[in-house]
């Protein structure tokens, strides 16, 4: 076996390890709270203010629309969170936390990529697994159907 197919099955395997985590901390997470770990994210980012209007959720979230809207219908549906008219343009919404909403983040472990908002990596950390994150979208053929990431605005909005 040459040394790039040793590296490559090195990389297969650390890939395999990270997506049988997720997928079994996803299942547990359904089984013990009945909302999935987008929807957990989400209530994360939600409960870091106190009130969000929807269009600047939307642009910390990086997500279509319509996903979003769907996604915030379940958590509204399950009391985890409120969606409601802005007082000064009722045009607009606004979502915020509920308590319920809460009292289930308070009842789960931190884990995941929204864990790396709080977590103390170290900045060269951050940008290796950055860099490998946006090898992986290219080496794993993926391109296609990922975002352009000229479109993403990762900038603090607070």
């Amino acid at each position: 076996m040459t040394q790039s197919s040793e590296q490559a099955i090195a990389a297969i395997r650390a890939w395999y390890r990270l997506d049988r985590a997720f997928a079994t901390a996803g299942r547990q997470l359904r089984k013990t709270s009945g909302v999935t770990g987008e929807q957990v994210a989400i209530c994360r980012i939600v409960a870091e203010r106190e009130v969000w209007a929807m269009s600047e959720l939307r642009d910390r979230l990086t997500m279509h629309p319509a996903t979003l809207g769907q996604a915030l219908a379940r958590l509204e549906e399950r009391g985890l969170i409120q969606t409601r008219p802005d007082d000064a343009d009722g045009r607009r919404r606004q979502v915020v936390i509920t308590q319920s909403g809460r009292d289930m983040l308070a009842s789960l472990p931190l884990v995941g990529p929204v864990r790396l908002r709080t977590t103390d990596a170290h900045p060269d950390d951050l940008a290796a697994m950055a860099k490998g994150f946006t090898l992986a979208v290219e080496l794993f053929g993926l391109r296609p159907w990922a975002d352009d990431p000229s479109t993403i605005d990762m900038r603090d909005k607070k």
